[in-house]
């Protein structure tokens, strides 16, 4: 199960489960062509599971490689393929920094307040400033070591917002990994995996993003002639227009392979997509359904994306642009991923969901933790933190039909953690099936800027199939 615990406090997931049963088994007929098609019925489903948005069938551990001698052309039968995430992934065996023995979980929250916090920050600051500055004048060391250990607005707003979240933090997901020794599920030492991780591929090169920014140059599609919607058939490799003007959906119960600027993806069962950069949504707006829950992972613009220039950030003036009022249902849950600047959190909280007319419910954190049950890194470091915060709220409209959908559904908590180990991947979030607890089942549900597809679930982003590529898999095993 990817829920390995729930406590008060909140859940110890495995992210890595969550991918793999998501039923990545694909049943090909290859003696048919197969192609993208106009909205009709979907493919057949023999014996395949079926799957919804927050249940999902469970599926094995790792395997071989896949080669294409492994499949065999069989007039008549289906081939079965059965694909799992690479573990290798998660194996995040050591902290990235390691804390000092005091600072470490399993010693207990010790009391410190907001001035200590700063102390420990500037000698951490001095510290990585002095190691950094190795080959630098004197002058210049000096000048760089004392504009380290002064804080700025933004860094003293963060440093009294983590104070008050620590004892929380640090206590829960205490709780939360000692039930993870005790089970099995986190180990004190872990084994080395069999495949060595130079051999996995770190970064996928597959030109996404660029993709979405060249479909602006297609010819417009005339939309009285085009149909809103592909459904998958098959193994397909397609026109990259037909891709990025329509919604495209795999409404078997199989997973389907496509093939898209010749690198192949994995679309799970019960799934649908939409390729496009924020200028290019009306595809999502024309599906004509309303989202019950719908989770958001906004390109937040901050100093570190602009020097790596991982990808492409949108000003808080754009994400207000996101027509969320558009695509809600009525008493929609809305989840926002948020980074640890206050400027950020403050947004969404006092900006961003009024606009969207949301009010906001509660505040939860995801905790990143080694398959150890350490934090990832020192929990009072000052720039980078081992949580993330999620702002979640409903969307404020007519209250017999808030009340018709919240009967038999508990209130949300107005502070849970989700700890996990987390993909080595950047920005490979975890899955939120956490939230089934405070939703009714058979749901509509949207993920705004996804990287990844889940069953049951709309995705929409100029990334949306980055972790479905199929260098991330390995074949597990091949049925005919």
């Amino acid at each position: 199960m990817s829920i390995v615990h729930r406590l008060a406090v909140g859940w110890l997931v495995d992210h890595l489960s969550f991918i793999n049963q998501c039923g990545y088994e694909i049943c090909d007929s290859f003696a048919q062509p197969g192609g993208v098609t106009p909205n009709t019925s979907a493919t057949s489903t023999e014996d395949c599971h079926s799957i919804s948005a927050f249940a999902t069938t469970p599926s094995s551990s790792n395997g071989p490689s896949y080669c294409p001698g492994n499949a065999i052309e069989t007039e008549g039968k289906r081939a079965k393929m059965r694909y799992v995430f690479r573990e290798e992934f998660f194996d995040v065996s050591k902290p990235h920094i390691a804390a000092a023995p005091e600072e470490q979980l399993c010693q207990g929250c010790p009391e410190v307040s907001l001035t200590e916090i700063k102390a420990s920050s500037s000698r951490e600051e001095y510290q990585e400033g002095a190691k950094s500055d190795t080959g630098d004048s004197l002058a210049t060391a000096r000048k760089k070591r004392k504009r380290k250990c002064v804080f700025n607005q933004g860094e003293l707003d963060a440093l009294e917002y983590h104070s008050k979240v620590r004892k929380l933090i640090w206590e829960g997901t205490l709780d939360l990994v000692q039930e993870g020794l005790k089970s099995g599920f986190l180990h004190c030492m872990t084994a080395k995996l069999s495949c060595r991780k130079s051999n996995v591929p770190q970064h996928v090169v597959c030109g996404l993003a660029e993709l979405c920014e060249m479909a602006k140059q297609f010819p417009a599609v005339n939309e009285s002639d085009h149909q809103a919607v592909c459904v998958l058939e098959e193994e397909t490799s397609s026109a990259e227009q037909d891709l990025l003007s329509c919604i495209v959906e795999n409404s078997s119960n199989c997973a389907k392979r496509i093939v898209l600027m010749g690198q192949k993806y994995l679309v799970p069962p019960r799934s649908s997509f939409l390729l496009s950069d924020i200028s290019c949504l009306q595809p999502l707006l024309n599906y004509k359904k309303k989202y019950d829950v719908i989770v958001i992972d906004p390109p937040w613009e901050n100093k570190s994306v602009k020097r790596s220039n991982r990808y492409s950030s949108l000003s808080s003036w754009q994400i207000k642009q996101i027509p969320v009022p558009a695509l809600a249902a009525s008493n929609c849950l809305v989840v926002t991923w948020v980074t640890n600047r206050q400027k950020h959190l403050r947004f969404v909280k006092d900006e961003l969901y009024p606009h969207w007319s949301v009010k906001t419910l509660a505040e939860w954190h995801w905790v990143k933790i080694t398959t150890a049950g350490e934090f990832v890194l020192p929990l009072d470091s000052l720039h980078k933190k081992p949580y993330e915060v999620l702002i979640l709220g409903r969307v404020q409209g007519n209250v017999k039909e808030a009340l018709r959908k919240s009967e038999g559904v508990l209130p949300i908590p107005e502070h849970q953690l989700i700890v996990s180990i987390p993909c080595s991947l950047h920005s490979h979030k975890p899955p939120l099936a956490v939230l089934a607890e405070f939703i009714k089942p058979d749901v509509e549900c949207l993920e705004l800027f996804a990287r990844n597809l889940q069953p049951g679930w709309t995705s929409w982003g100029n990334e949306v199939l980055k972790f479905q590529h199929i260098d991330y898999f390995t074949l597990l095993e091949n049925e005919n």
